[in-house]
């Protein structure tokens, strides 16, 4: 988060409207609702996750256990459990398309 001096960027006005509430301190101005990107966005971790959540249901269809699955992806069993009997579907938008 970047530094800004609030005579800089607001009016006048607006500059002493704000002082009347605090002055020679630090606020921090929120994002306008709505434009917050959700987690692992920015990371491509979302995506990544997917994709694997993907891969791992995809295995245990063709038949590896849950064992084999937890040992390849280095999670818990239950963690895994997680994944396949989740009923929740994972959309994907692969960048690759």
């Amino acid at each position: 988060m970047k530094y800004v001096n609030a005579d800089v960027i607001f009016p006048e006005e607006l500059l002493k409207e704000i002082q009347k509430y605090i002055h020679g301190g630090m606020v921090y101005i929120p994002k306008p609702e709505g434009t917050r990107k959700p987690w692992g966005e920015n990371s491509g971790s979302r995506l990544y996750l997917q994709e694997r959540n993907l891969d791992i249901r995809r295995k245990y269809s063709e038949g590896s256990t849950i064992a084999q699955l937890a040992e390849q992806f280095c999670l818990s069993g239950e963690s895994i459990k997680k994944i396949i009997y989740c009923k929740k579907t994972d959309t994907v938008k692969s960048h690759r398309s």
